[in-house]
């Protein structure tokens, strides 16, 4: 089913879906790490500032590709259906939260430099993965971007089932997606090279997007 290179690719195929959004008031911010090469395509064709969002997701003890919430800065969602159905402890459930709290405090500190949550308040926030296997790291980004008051949720991502698109379209106030399959088993489905991204190009896309504005803002006429 591959439809993507890769994410650059990917990010390329949104940022024309996403061609109408360019202007003053447009944050772009990508749910690292995954998201973040595909966000940087979008941010740099609309030159817009690109941040990242960090978020995790809470995977079962017995499987972790299973996702029972997520969270994210501020926020914590946990699927009691979910863990009803897979048997999952309170016990289990608060080990596992835990666990990812650190790794997301981790990024927080790496992504941000100290900076703090991006400013959003007042803006349109394009908010990019690479792509909607749950929804639940998509529902946790939301409600946390929520708490700072932007104008606008656009979620974007490449690929989605139209069942999890569906319901992040009850989340956001808009929703982007260029592919949307009956059904999506794993997101690397849809890339020729789904390879990990490491923090190091992370912070790569994260610096060259910055630069990039620094040098559009010194060429703009006075």
């Amino acid at each position: 089913m591959a439809v993507f290179q890769n994410r650059s690719d990917a990010g390329r195929v949104l940022a024309r879906m996403l061609a109408r959004y360019r202007g003053p008031g447009v944050v772009v911010l990508g749910l690292p790490r995954g998201g973040i090469p595909v966000a940087y395509e979008v941010a740099l064709a609309l030159n817009a500032p690109l941040d990242a969002l960090p978020v995790r997701k809470l995977g079962a003890p017995r499987n972790s590709e299973l996702a029972f919430g997520a969270i994210a800065p501020g926020v914590t969602i946990v699927n009691r259906g979910t863990t009803r159905w897979l048997g999952i402890s309170e016990e289990e459930i608060a080990r596992v939260i835990a666990g990812e709290r650190i790794e997301l405090h981790r990024r927080e500190m790496m992504y941000w430099g100290g900076r703090g949550f991006p400013r959003v308040a007042g803006k349109t926030v394009i908010l990019v993965d690479d792509g909607l296997a749950t929804g639940a790291t998509a529902e946790a980004a939301i409600a946390s971007l929520r708490e700072h008051r932007p104008l606008l949720i656009v979620f974007a991502a490449p690929v989605g089932s139209s069942a999890i698109v569906a319901s992040v379209r009850s989340k956001a106030d808009e929703v982007i997606c260029a592919e949307e399959p009956e059904v999506l088993h794993a997101v690397g489905q849809a890339y020729q090279d789904f390879t990990q991204t490491s923090d190091q190009e992370v912070l790569d896309c994260l610096n060259g997007a910055r630069a990039g504005q620094s040098a559009a803002r010194e060429e703009e006429p006075v």
